[in-house]
Parts: C-alpha cells; sequence; structure tokens
C-alpha cells in the first residue's frame, strides 16, 4: 500500500512553497544516496509556478534527468506543449546539460509509434530486466476535476494498458502521449498537486476507501497507488469543507 499523506495548504501559493520544499529535498537526497534523480513532470497551470521556483535553486542539475508523464501531441514549440512551458520556466534557467532532458515526441505521423519510440527511450535509459518497470525517483502529477491525470482519462482505452510503459492517450479529439498506470505505480514518491474548488467533487471520489464501490475507471487518479510515498497537496478550495487531511 502507498504511505499516502494529505496535506491541506491555504492557498495555490502555499502549495507551491510545500511541494518546492519536498522536491528539493528529494533530489538531493537521490544524488546524494545514488548519484542522480530521475523525475517525470507534469504539464498544467498548477506546477508552472514550481518549476519556476526551482529555477532558483542551487542544485546539481548535471545529475537530473527530466522526463515527462504525458504530452500533447503538439509541437515542442507549440503554446500548448507541456515541454515547452517546462523549458521556459525552469530548464532553460538552470545548467542542467541537454541530455539529461528527455521530453516525449510529437513529431511523427502515427502517436503509437512516437508512444513506442518513448518507451525504447526508457528502456534504453532505465536498462531494467524484460518484464519489469522502472523506478521513478520522483512523479509529479495534477489531477483534472473530472478525476483525470497525466493523459489517463476517464472510460478510455488507455486505463486498460498493463503491458506497456507509454501509450497513447485521448481526451475527445486531443490526442495525448501517457505514461502508463502500472509505470506510475512503480515511483519512490509521487505528489499530486491539487488546486481550485472546481476539483472537490472529484476528490471526494478520488480519495474515498478503497473499500468503496466507486468505479476507478470514472476518476483514474484512484488507480496511481505506488508502493513508495504518495503526497497529495490541496488547497483549502479544493478540500472544500471534506477535511481530506492535515490542515497547514
Amino acid at each position: 500500500m502507498s504511505r499516502r499523506r494529505i496535506e491541506i495548504l491555504s492557498d495555490k501559493a502555499a502549495i507551491v512553497e510545500r511541494s518546492r520544499q519536498i522536491v528539493c529535498d528529494i533530489i538531493q537526497d537521490s544524488i546524494a544516496t545514488q548519484g542522480r534523480c530521475t523525475m517525470a513532470l507534469a504539464g498544467g497551470s498548477t506546477p508552472k509556478p514550481l518549476y519556476e521556483a526551482l529555477a532558483k535553486e542551487s542544485i546539481d542539475w548535471s545529475k537530473l534527468h527530466i522526463f515527462w508523464g504525458d504530452e500533447r501531441y503538439v509541437a515542442p514549440d507549440h503554446p500548448d506543449s507541456n515541454e515547452r512551458m517546462a523549458r521556459s520556466a525552469w530548464l532553460n534557467h538552470v545548467s542542467i546539460p541537454a541530455n539529461n532532458i528527455h521530453p516525449m515526441p510529437t513529431g511523427m505521423d502515427d502517436p503509437a509509434i512516437a508512444a513506442d519510440a518513448y518507451e525504447k527511450e526508457l528502456k534504453d535509459f532505465f536498462q531494467v530486466e524484460a518484464d519489469h518497470f522502472p523506478v521513478l525517483d520522483l512523479v509529479l502529477l495534477g489531477m483534472g476535476d473530472d478525476g483525470h491525470t497525466a493523459s489517463l482519462f476517464p472510460n478510455t482505452p488507455a486505463l486498460e494498458v498493463r503491458d506497456r510503459w507509454v501509450t497513447v492517450g485521448n481526451k475527445q479529439d486531443s490526442i495525448r502521449i501517457t505514461l502508463t498506470i502500472p509505470l506510475l505505480n512503480h515511483a519512490k514518491t509521487t505528489i499530486f498537486l491539487v488546486s481550485g474548488a472546481n476539483k472537490n467533487t472529484a476528490l471526494q471520489n478520488v480519495l474515498a476507501p478503497s473499500s468503496s464501490s466507486i468505479d476507478s475507471k470514472m476518476f483514474p487518479s484512484r488507480f496511481i497507488q505506488p508502493p513508495g510515498n504518495l503526497w497529495w497537496l490541496l488547497d483549502q478550495a479544493a478540500d472544500g469543507e471534506c477535511n481530506f487531511g492535515q490542515r497547514s
């Protein structure tokens, strides 16, 4: 079972500060103990100020390897690109080697081929045994008001994929590339960043006990149950009157 911790922060700025503390500690501890840190990034508006804060930190960036949890199938310079956002907010402002940044490819005619290519890049990097999944040191995730995370949307085929590391995700007509549930469930530490009152209903379903009758395919964030540390950092607006966790 995951070591789940839920913290209720005052507002989005407090989420950013708390997540900055946790992320910096994990990066530095991973570098100290194993010589590197591997991290998968989230897209969306909530992580952007976190990335801007990380750009001001003094860390040995040469020991950090950056991956993505998902990506919209657009060019890297497109305004909707998760890669573009992370580079402009953080990666372009620190001395991280270009080879340490591993964006999802989005320039192929077939997104399924792109998913295969990213899976191969991950396999070449992590060098794990066949039929095993890599262990990322840190995964950042957001959650939509429909309960989705990464590009794992309610009642979509991506939720059924258990034998792949990377697959195609779909949100209506928007094509995505996404890490799969089993890969995400092998992370050492996972941090959900959730802000806004519009997330409250989804949170009530996602954070409900495992014994409940809620269908996880309707709220895919329920599937994310890694064996390591699972942090949910919520602001008071997202928590509402539910008292999901400890208030800070």
